[in-house]
């Protein structure tokens, strides 16, 4: 590890740092009101003691500038504080007030595109206002010597996002995908082709995403979908199958013939024909991923999707009409089982329309909505262990859709008969497309 220096220095001490830098690969500020409260009251808690250690910070030394590589929440939070503390009307002692004019004179000022930075600041600020009316300088004086941090200079930046890679595995405030940014912004620095420019765009093409809506892109679909078509158990996405989206990087692999394929693709994907159109990337849920540029645009690519699966064409037969009037308005839809449900028969035409494109849609909704639905007539209560066990063990679509090479190989599946369907006035519609649609014994 090329760690140039590892020390432990006083907030006063790292704030006085002009050269410090908030990279463009960095998440959002995402700290809330509640993590800024917590800081604020360890400090009257600690006050009392010779030192405090409030965190680690890790900083890449480029070209003399230091980059954040972890620690950037509490570092943000450290300068809302001290930019407070000079704003405010606070009784300070006069050694006090020349170190808070000192650090306010050489704090960095990172600026912020993303809106939920913006928004966490503002909220974040105001709660720090109100509570700096009531510090002393005994606690000011404490935050600035008395509170410590661990920190790291690393001058190679690939080893950095290591080390922060191993640091935040084991935390609590990155999620999955946020730590697949950083994994893969190490690998596009590796291309031969990559320049800051480029990097800025799918850094802020990624930041714009809703970041709700980017967790349940990975968590609900791409890691089931992934998962599910190997076959495996795949309930919760976590911080242990990461690897699940870590692919080949093409400028460090052996070349072996899959990898000499995915370049070849790649190739004339980046560099098409002299006068030739640039064409889009055949991206497939389950292919070997390509660290780098192409993850970012694969993510781009089916976050599209994934904001349209519901949008479906006009031209679908009335049973594929029907089935999708149905399961968008019948009455238990909202139910936490159904919506497992729903998820599962969503995963599935994703899946399905990743492989065979918008080729016989109708008979592609019914198959789905059969397989999937079966669950919500046969059990009474449907929890997420209970869809993962049906997938895996009895009747996995994923697999079969994986495994085909043509359409037709779905439609010749074996699809379930309900006997016995579990009777409820919030799932009569859906019984009676099953039995509309000769999946369900009519009862007498």
């Amino acid at each position: 590890m090329a760690v140039t220096s590892t020390k432990v220095i006083s907030v006063v001490t790292f704030l006085k740092n002009d050269k410090l830098c908030i990279p463009h690969f960095q998440r959002p500020y995402k700290w809330t009101v509640k993590n800024v409260i917590q800081l604020l009251e360890d400090l009257e808690r600690f006050k009392n003691q010779t030192s405090y250690r409030i965190g680690t910070i890790i900083v890449h030394l480029d070209k003399g500038h230091y980059n954040i590589v972890d620690g950037q929440q509490r570092t943000l939070t450290l300068c809302l504080i001290l930019k407070a503390i000079h704003n405010s009307q606070v009784d300070l002692s006069d050694v006090t007030k020349r170190q808070v004019a000192d650090v306010i004179q050489k704090l960095f000022d990172p600026a912020f595109k993303s809106e939920i930075s913006k928004q966490h600041i503002r909220e974040n600020y105001a709660e720090i206002q109100r509570r700096v009316r009531n510090m002393d300088d005994e606690v000011i004086n404490f935050l600035l010597n008395g509170c410590e941090l661990t920190y790291l200079v690393i001058d190679d930046l690939s080893e950095a996002f290591q080390f922060f890679d191993s640091q935040n595995s084991r935390g609590k405030e990155l999620d999955p995908h946020d730590l697949l940014k950083a994994y893969h912004l190490r690998e596009l620095r590796t291309e031969p082709t990559k320049d800051e420019i480029n990097v800025t765009k799918l850094v802020q093409a990624w930041e714009d995403m809703d970041s709700k809506q980017l967790a349940s892109l990975f968590s609900n679909f791409l890691y089931r979908i992934r998962g599910w078509s190997k076959g495996n158990s795949s309930r919760y996405f976590t911080k242990a199958d990461i690897n699940l989206f870590k692919g080949v990087n093409l400028n460090k692999t052996e070349k072996y013939p899959y990898t000499e394929l995915l370049s070849f693709v790649k190739d004339h994907h980046d560099n098409p024909a002299a006068g030739g159109q640039k064409i889009e990337f055949p991206f497939q849920i389950d292919q070997t991923i390509i660290n780098g540029t192409n993850f970012f645009e694969m993510i781009s690519h089916y976050k599209n999707v994934f904001d349209k699966i519901r949008a479906l064409p006009d031209n679908l037969s009335k049973d594929a009409k029907e089935i999708v009037d149905t399961i968008n308005n019948y009455a238990g839809m909202d139910r936490t089982g159904d919506k497992y449900v729903r998820m599962i028969f969503d995963c599935a035409l994703m899946y399905y329309l990743d492989k065979f494109g918008d080729r016989e849609p109708s008979k592609a909704i019914v198959h789905i909505f059969i397989w999937a639905y079966s669950l919500r007539l046969e059990y009474q209560s449907l929890q997420l262990a209970s869809v993962d066990n049906y997938i895996v063990t009895k009747m996995n679509i994923f697999k079969k859709i994986k495994d085909s090479v043509h359409k037709e190989d779905i439609f010749q599946m074996d699809l379930p008969f309900i006997q016995k369907p579990y009777e409820s006035d919030k799932t009569t519609k859906i019984k009676d497309l099953f039995v509309k649609m000769n999946y369900c014994e009519q009862n007498d």
